[in-house]
């Protein structure tokens, strides 16, 4: 039986977790109603949007499952000041239906006006001062930081050195979080929410950092692996990274420089790119290459169609000034001539002049 007490709010004692350690779950960045209108086509974003939700009730089941005492939410569990109904109750009753697991719930810099609306016995949450659970010989302790008491927050903060002492926060390392002013203070484990991949570090000899990063990609822009912490703990402390996004976004860079021409390029492109339906693809072209450059991005997506839940396809390739094969066509080859032989263009400069020309040349001007 663990002795669950706070000393912002007075559970009291009741059974939350067998085992000799106490396990918690550290995540943050859900942001549960988000529009995702930059990142996914129209098609695919009301589908992703049910997956976050899924995603976190996945999440609960398994901290559940694991035995665990609590669930850290380190800030923006929904998108918007003002959530969605339907993203409000989805969120509310996940956790209703988890009775055994606390959720301690700390808002972020999106979620921080009317995201609190339920009282419910295992939800716990933070105000601007500091907040403190105690979980056996484990102290989690929180506070929503912003602009008026950033500075002061750590001064304030108290904690027993005898204890395994976790501390949860929202913000930007070296913008709203100062590390070092939280150096030397006792705390063993830094659950930090906002920045959307998974990072640690050491906070001091004592002590670590860590983002847990989001749980699931929103777009294109968060590539790499998302999931959470699961941290374990009584009077140590041990942490691991958990894989857990129902889709990657996988980011490859595929350099063309060698190929001789399209056709080489496209068989480049399959020899590095999986086939993997359930994902998404951020794919950066780049190189200098001895051919016509324009079509290639467009060539690329049909080559890919189907293959990917997304795709998107980033055009860094340059022609090669002086090398361009025009493939007879004497306007082209003049253009590229001109472009080789002008006086005040870096070469970086006839590249893209190269490039844009041949587009244009080529009717290709929604490109530019």
């Amino acid at each position: 039986m663990a002795e669950c007490l706070s000393r912002g709010v007075d559970r009291g004692a009741e059974e939350v977790y067998n085992g000799s350690m106490f396990k918690f779950i550290h995540c943050a960045d859900i942001h549960l109603g988000s529009a995702m209108s930059a990142n996914l086509p129209p098609e695919r974003r009301e589908e992703r949007r049910r997956e976050l939700r899924a995603t976190f009730s996945r999440l609960a089941d398994a901290a559940e499952a694991a035995g665990c005492a609590a669930v850290l939410l380190c800030g923006d569990v929904f998108d918007s000041d003002a959530p969605f109904k339907k993203d409000k109750e989805y969120f509310y009753n996940v956790i209703k239906s988890h009775p055994a697991v606390d959720f301690l719930y700390l808002r972020g810099n999106h979620d921080c006006g009317e995201s609190y609306c339920e009282s419910l016995g295992n939800l716990k949450t933070f105000g601007p001062r500091w907040t403190y659970f105690d979980y056996g010989p484990v102290t989690i302790a929180g506070a929503e930081a912003g602009e008026a008491n950033a500075r002061s927050l750590p001064s304030s903060l108290a904690l027993d050195g005898s204890r395994t002492n976790i501390v949860m926060l929202h913000g930007q390392i070296g913008g709203g979080i100062d590390l070092s002013a939280y150096r030397g203070r006792g705390i063993d484990y830094l659950a930090l929410g906002h920045v959307h991949a998974h990072s640690r570090g050491r906070l001091d000899d004592r002590g670590m950092y860590a983002y847990s990063g989001c749980l699931e990609a929103r777009g294109f822009d968060e590539p790499g692996s998302k999931g959470y912490i699961l941290v374990e703990a009584d009077r140590g402390l041990r942490v691991s990274f958990v894989p857990f996004a129902s889709r990657a976004v996988l980011d490859i860079i595929c350099d063309l420089s060698s190929c001789p021409d399209i056709f080489a390029a496209l068989g480049a492109v399959r020899a590095v790119c999986p086939h993997s339906p359930k994902d998404m693809l951020r794919l950066t072209l780049t190189g200098r290459v001895s051919f016509d450059p324009s079509p290639l991005a467009a060539d690329v997506k049909k080559e890919l169609e189907g293959r990917y839940y997304a795709l998107s396809v980033v055009d860094n390739v340059r022609p090669d000034i002086g090398a361009v094969s025009c493939g007879g066509d004497a306007l082209r080859a003049a253009f590229a001539r001109a472009v080789a032989e002008a006086e005040g263009y870096s070469e970086e400069d006839k590249q893209l002049i190269l490039s844009l020309g041949l587009k244009a040349l080529d009717g290709r001007a929604e490109e530019l």
